[in-house]
């Protein structure tokens, strides 16, 4: 391999690039989330974590302007987005109104149960599988508890296949370790409607806290 074949190397970090291998992140379509990321944006080669008090806080508008964008890329490829486990059904036309392409959707649901642990390995499994698959840009799951040996999995799986891999999970999972590249809560401020399962336009009166990211500091922001 030369010097010029291992530079170009997308999993090779540089100290110059603020912690993004190789610069593959996506821009999230909210400039002040952008400003405190590596890369300015989502980090594509590696696995992000988002906890959540409870599903529908607006775990997935956060996300509607990447997905808008992967999309595109999952069409014109014929690859897909795919979403494990998701609590609600998915709200189409809202999707179609971020600019989301819905023919590369593809939604898993595998089965419920879990083991003496509380870890679905089924979901898991999915999860992997999506993500190694080599036909998918971005993969959506929602989880409880999992250990760090399957975490681990979907991180160097994330890396290898450049496949955009977002676990959705419950605050109290947030005091297990993990190697996620980018782990971050989201919790919303006072006279937020109680429930919002489909995507919406506004990100008014959400508070994002960065845990843990790749090449920067811990952050707390409204957005």
């Amino acid at each position: 391999m030369s010097v010029e074949d291992l530079l170009a190397h997308p999993l090779l970090w540089r100290g110059g690039d603020g912690g993004s291998a190789g610069g593959a992140a996506i821009a999230t379509g909210f400039a002040s989330l952008d400003h405190y990321l590596p890369g300015g944006g989502w980090p594509l080669l590696g696995l992000t974590e988002v906890f959540v008090e409870r599903y529908g806080l607006g775990e997935l508008r956060i996300l509607m302007p990447a997905l808008a964008a992967l999309s595109l890329r999952a069409a014109a490829a014929r690859r897909w987005i795919v979403w494990v486990a998701p609590p609600f059904v998915p709200y189409a036309p809202a999707l179609a109104q971020h600019g989301v392409e819905l023919s590369r959707i593809l939604i898993v649901h595998p089965s419920a149960e879990a083991d003496r642990r509380g870890i679905d390995a089924d979901t898991l499994w999915a999860v992997e599988q999506a993500v190694r698959s080599q036909s998918s840009v971005a993969v959506l799951a929602w989880i409880g508890e999992a250990d760090v040996p399957a975490l681990r999995r979907l991180q160097l799986g994330a890396e290898v296949s450049r496949c955009w891999t977002v676990l959705f999970r419950p605050a109290a999972a947030m005091q297990a370790s993990s190697p996620a590249v980018l782990r971050f809560s989201l919790a919303g401020t006072p006279g937020m409607p109680a429930g919002e399962p489909e995507p919406a336009h506004g990100m008014a009166g959400i508070r994002v806290e960065i845990r843990k990211c790749r090449g920067r500091r811990p952050q707390s922001f409204l957005l």
